[in-house]
């Protein structure tokens, strides 16, 4: 079986990860999305079981403690909890998937310790910028966008632990950075920019 690579995202919230991560799957094969359980309420838009698997804190405190504990990482952001399910992150990397997990600072380093990811970290241009993202969406009080600027300030200071730094200034630009990350991972594990092995070699 091939080696398939476990890619981990993190950006503060209002930096275009989502956005840049949704155009990059839709043209690289071979590449899932592991969905993660969180317990904050839906927004506009999502869609249960495709963008998150929403439950309790109930429900998540019992797969948290489960016998083994259900997730390979967890950790609780602007007041609630998020987590990456285990037995599908396993379950996709065994079928000759590559993995992408979209996850908070906190997340990744935990996920450093018990495997090999690829670490890759969304910035925007500046904060004030971020900020004016944040006011665009519509979608947070006050005392949200000032929690979530304090959360991004404490975020930046980590982009030094992970193996990639992409600046979305410009949204094309780095739809193609993360992208270019991607393939010359699978390039550098003699895979195709497909994924797929390269026949006569591997």
């Amino acid at each position: 079986m091939r080696e398939t690579i476990l890619f981990i995202l993190s950006a503060p919230s209002g930096a275009g990860k989502t956005t840049i991560l949704k155009k990059v799957m839709a043209v690289l094969p071979g590449l899932v999305f592991s969905v993660s359980h969180t317990t904050r309420p839906s927004r506009p838009g999502e869609v249960a079981g495709r963008d998150y698997h929403f439950v309790s804190r109930e429900g998540f405190q019992a797969i948290r403690e489960g016998t083994p504990p259900g997730f390979l990482e967890w950790a609780e952001v602007h007041g609630n909890l998020y987590g990456t399910g285990r037995a599908e992150v396993e379950r996709q990397l065994q079928a000759g998937q590559d993995v992408i997990l979209d996850i908070d600072v906190q997340g990744a380093l935990q996920v450093q310790k018990a495997a090999a990811p690829v670490l890759i970290f969304i910035a925007p241009p500046s904060l004030t910028e971020l900020e004016s993202r944040l006011r665009r969406r519509g979608t947070e009080s006050e005392d949200t966008i000032r929690l979530r600027l304090e959360n991004a300030r404490k975020e930046l200071k980590f982009t030094d632990r992970y193996d990639y730094l992409i600046i979305n200034d410009r949204l094309e630009e780095a739809i193609d950075s993360l992208r270019s990350i991607i393939v010359a991972e699978r390039c550098r594990r003699r895979r195709s920019p497909d994924g797929l092995p390269v026949a006569g070699i591997c």
